[in-house]
């Protein structure tokens, strides 16, 4: 009887590359956060690197990278404690997964859920652990995802197709 040979998920492909690949993009997520970590903790949090998220729309296997690559300059750079470097990954993971699902409607939209998901959802474990309100908050933290929402759409718009040969 022959056994049913497995089709790969062609999402979530494991491979070298692809592990290279979602090492390299972590490095360069942590590194700019690194870099910008002087206005990207501020009253606004403008954090440049999370324009990243958009390569999720063009390779989605770095979906869970870019979560991870969140959590750890949470920790790294953070100081807000376990709270804010966990939620740092679900916002970080459901960011970039919002931009994979939001190209598929259009390039032009792929972008927006760097602008909206952290907006809402930060301000969540933001509000108590500093004690300032959640309306305050998705105001400060949505103003400072302007600009990385930006850097994702032209991410996308005109990167996707070099990146696609990645």
């Amino acid at each position: 009887m022959k056994e049913k040979l497995r089709t790969p998920n062609r999402y979530m492909p494991v491979t070298a590359k692809t592990l290279a690949a979602s090492g390299i993009v972590m490095a360069v997520y942590i590194v700019a956060m690194y870099l910008t970590q002087s206005f990207a903790f501020g009253a606004y949090q403008m954090r440049v690197a999370t324009g990243l998220y958009a390569l999720a729309a063009i390779h989605p296997y770095l979906i869970v990278p870019l979560g991870l690559a969140n959590l750890l300059s949470n920790a790294l750079f953070g100081g807000l404690g376990p709270f804010d470097i966990v939620g740092g990954f679900i916002a970080g993971a459901l960011t970039a997964a919002g931009c994979f699902f939001m190209k598929k409607l259009s390039v032009y939209v792929s972008s927006l859920p760097i602008l909206v998901i952290p907006t809402l959802l930060v301000p969540v474990w933001l509000s108590p652990l500093l004690q300032v309100p959640y309306g305050v908050l998705v105001i400060s933290v949505g103003i400072g995802q302007i600009m990385p929402a930006v850097i994702g759409f032209f991410i996308v718009k005109y990167l996707e197709k070099p990146l696609s040969r990645i």
